[in-house]
């Protein structure tokens, strides 16, 4: 059955018009039809066609139904730009955000020989630092084996040289001494438990908790775990960099810098916000 690309948009603006606003809607639909068929703005502007043979129709109707339950927008299409690139992503992996790509640039500014991305998910950290980075060793952990199918997923759709591991960033007794690195990169669990009344639907009812919720009481629960692993597998200046909330960004510096780490910095996201923070590994204090 031939259908244009604008009445696809037309169909995917109505559906999302009672989620987002008219402007977010239509900037939503556009994405979602770019990232399935490949269209473009004019492509749907110009009224094009499109055929769907049976497949292709059960699969439009399949889209329309998740969008109707709610669905992350990246969950239907299957997958989510993250550094120019796409990365497939599934319920079981959290949807990469744009403001992740700043530690991607941090890790790859530091030029480490050998790297470990700790809670990996999607993979999309470690890829991009091994295809940035094609003569560094680079590896990837996470606690979640249907995260890790993903990872590995991503990994050999890029072409990426990514070793992955079976195993938390909790459990540092699991870690060898002799597993050393010039780099421990991490967008770990950060969101309070409190905070999850103020999310948005989409997230809360979409994304893995295990990858978003850490207890209020134990809010930079694994910041103490990152320092403890820098301490034991980093060699001398190597650097230990994460994610954080924005609410503990100075807490995260601050516990590092305590723990004997220097020149901890807390560094503004893309829209602003105290995001990221590093700290080098030179040695005892």
């Amino acid at each position: 059955m031939e259908h244009t690309y604008e009445t696809l948009y037309r169909s995917l603006c109505s559906l999302l018009g009672s989620r987002f606003g008219r402007s977010e809607a239509q900037a939503q639909a556009f994405a979602l039809l770019e990232d399935m068929y490949g269209a473009s703005r004019t492509d749907v502007l110009m009224g094009r066609s499109i055929a769907f043979d049976a497949a292709g129709e059960q699969a439009w109707a399949s889209v329309l139904e998740a969008l109707e339950r709610g669905e992350a927008m990246q969950y239907v299409a299957g997958r989510a730009r993250f550094c120019n690139r796409y990365f497939r992503v599934t319920p079981a992996v959290l949807i990469p955000r744009p403001e992740t790509e700043q530690l991607v640039e941090m890790a790859v500014e530091a030029q480490p020989k050998r790297a470990i991305d700790c809670g990996t998910g999607s993979g999309c950290i470690a890829v991009s630092i091994a295809l940035a980075l094609p003569g560094s060793e680079v590896w990837a952990c996470d606690i979640s084996e249907a995260a890790l199918e993903i990872a590995r997923d991503n990994a050999r759709r890029h072409g990426a040289r990514v070793n992955f591991l079976l195993r938390s960033m909790l459990d540092v007794a699991e870690w060898g001494e002799a597993e050393r690195f010039d780099l421990i990169v991490s967008n770990p669990p950060y969101i309070c438990e409190s905070e999850a009344e103020d999310m948005e639907a989409v997230v809360l009812d979409c994304e893995p908790h295990l990858a978003l919720f850490v207890p209020d009481a134990d809010a930079l629960r694994f910041y103490k775990a990152l320092s403890k692993l820098g301490r034991r597998l980093l060699r001398h200046g190597g650097w230990l960099m994460a994610e954080c909330n924005t609410r503990y960004a100075a807490d995260v510096a601050a516990l590092w810098s305590a723990e004997g780490f220097a020149d901890a910095a807390v560094l503004n996201d893309c829209f602003g916000l105290p995001r990221m923070v590093k700290a080098q590994w030179l040695g005892k204090v």
